[in-house]
């Protein structure tokens, strides 16, 4: 579809409902006051955070601003009094760095909770955060936070709010557009903005200080510092973390003339992205959880991927409706199809397709892709354009338009997901059939909610579950002219691969896997003007290990 953007388990610690919500310490006043997003203050200003979980190691941040750089000791404990930790470590809070602080603690036990925490040469304590680490062996279950798409002016981000008091996952996973590089009043526009969640800079993300500033203002949010204190996270970048529709050589909100060379804003988005985030170096890697699952992280965003097709470029001077199809058809089989195009570039696609096999050939039960971009194809209702009426705002009345023009000749609408780079989608699916994987994908940025069976010359590859946005806009804002329903069921009909698919809602996804099956529970937070961890629905959907198939 067109882009929305202008050009349980009871957790298995001993952690109390009452202590999980001190544990946000003194972010949650944060809350109270715009003026906080920038009076970030001096001593541990951002909490704590852990991320890169394996069976016996964890990655651990914190931030902590003084005079100097100063060193401060890092301990890992069973209990919440620190009376015996098991782990103990010394990190250096760095002006170059932001002052932001990572360790990596070691020697832990597998499937394990622990209580975590930061001291400063002062005796200044750090609020006290929560990981664990990933089970060996046989695995009964395992339950993923699935989050996309949160963007600070359009809302509070009840998602990971809500995320946090259910404490019923062992470990959250980010999609990507963790944060938005837009100047205030773009997106969201001035109107659309929540007059609490003020942003800054006041200018577009082009400098290091740029992206340290916005990630300065996004880990003040007190549900933001509340998700990563109690939960480990992996998480990837997609294009907003350095600019909208990004590749590797460049990206669609990036202008040379003004803001420079790409290669030094994409060098400046990565280093503030590795300093802020509980993230290690690596682009792309994995993570197993026991016999039951490999993560498989992946770029499809700055490592190896081609510049983006636009169709209005190839309908471009085309009014004439025999011409117009002559040159989408052209473009279809010519461009499109080409057998070479690169999403992941050539050596992630190599390692993914040994990972696949290696997992699967050790009994592995599940092969997860956790990446950012909708795998299963989508085209827009041949219909639209003339459904649509008047008022809509002309960028999206122009996409509507091209989108269904391309349907017609049987061209997806987005060139900007895996449906834009078709071989190199087929060579993924084929490199998963011939492991024999249990496949199952993750998928965010569209900012809507979707449940797709994914298939290749008849053939079922496995599933694929598409999260909605933690407060990004989905098309309830755009596509006005059709009720949500209507157009989830526009969708499905014109589509053969999705199954479900909801439109209007913000929140998260929670992702079950078991030995039997995977299951998702699509959670809708009842809104994002007002802070609140209220829901206002759920969706349960299934897939029993082995169908490569969705019962809805």
């Amino acid at each position: 579809m067109i882009k929305t953007e202008p050009a349980g388990q009871p957790a298995s610690t001993a952690l109390t409902r009452r202590s999980l919500f001190a544990l946000a310490g003194a972010g949650a006043a944060l809350a109270a006051s715009p003026a906080a997003a920038r009076g970030f203050g001096t001593g541990f200003t951002h909490a704590v955070a852990s991320g890169e979980p394996a069976a016996k190691s964890v990655l651990l941040w914190t931030r902590y601003v003084a005079e100097a750089d100063t060193a401060l000791t890092w301990q890992v404990s069973e209990s919440e009094d620190f009376t015996r930790p098991v782990a103990e470590g010394s990190v250096t809070a760095s002006a170059s760095r932001d002052w932001c602080a990572k360790g990596i603690a070691t020697g832990l036990s597998p499937d394990c909770w622990y209580f975590f925490r930061f001291l400063a040469p002062t005796g200044e304590a750090s609020p006290t955060g929560r990981t664990r680490t990933l089970p060996e062996g046989p695995t009964a279950g395992f339950r993923l936070a699935v989050f996309s798409c949160s963007n600070f002016g359009f809302g509070w981000f009840n998602a990971y709010g809500h995320a946090a008091e259910a404490n019923d996952c062992d470990l959250a996973v980010h999609l990507g557009d963790y944060l938005y590089e837009y100047a205030p009043g773009i997106y969201p526009s001035a109107a659309q903005t929540n007059p609490e969640r003020i942003v800054a800079p006041a200018n577009e993300l082009v400098a290091l200080t740029d992206y340290r500033l916005r990630y300065a203002t996004y880990r003040a949010d007190p549900d933001c510092q509340r998700l990563h204190q109690v939960l480990p996270m992996i998480s990837v970048w997609d294009d907003h973390e350095s600019a909208n529709d990004s590749w590797k050589d460049g990206a669609e909100n990036h202008q040379s003339a003004t803001e420079g060379d790409w290669q030094v804003r994409k060098a400046a988005a990565k280093r503030a992205y590795r300093e802020w985030m509980p993230v290690a170096d690596e682009v792309y890697t994995t993570y197993q959880v026991g016999d039951l699952a490999t993560l498989f992280k992946l770029d499809t965003r700055l490592e190896g991927r081609e510049q983006q097709f636009n169709l209005s470029e190839v309908m471009a001077g085309k009014t004439d409706p025999q011409a117009l199809n002559a040159a989408l058809t052209e473009f279809r089989d010519g461009k499109w199809a080409d057998a070479d195009r690169q999403l992941l570039g050539t050596a992630q696609e190599s390692w993914l397709t040994q990972g696949l096999a290696a997992s699967a050939a050790t009994g592995t039960q599940w092969q997860v892709l956790v990446q950012q971009v909708l795998m299963g194809n989508l085209k827009t209702p041949k219909n639209f354009a003339e459904a649509a009426g008047a008022g809509l705002p002309d960028f999206v009345r122009q996409r509507l338009v091209a989108a269904a023009a391309a349907s017609q000749v049987g061209l997806p609408s987005s060139m900007d997901s895996w449906d834009g780079y078709p071989a190199a989608r087929e060579r993924v699916f084929e490199a998963a059939l011939n492991a024999d994987a249990n496949l199952v994908v993750l998928a965010g940025d569209s900012h809507n909610a979707w449940a797709f069976d994914l298939a290749h010359e008849g053939q079922p590859v496995g599933v694929e579950f598409g999260g909605h946005s933690v407060s990004s806009p989905g098309f309830e804002s755009y596509l006005t002219f059709m009720k949500p329903q209507d157009l989830s069921g526009a969708l499905i009909a014109e589509n053969s691969q999705l199954k479900w698919a909801e439109t209007s809602q913000r929140g998260y996804m929670m992702v079950e896997l078991t030995p039997a099956r995977v299951a998702t529970e699509y959670r809708f937070v009842a809104g994002v003007k007002q802070r609140s961890t209220r829901l206002a629905a759920t969706k349960r959907i299934t897939s029993e290990k082995g169908s490569g198939k969705l019962a809805v």
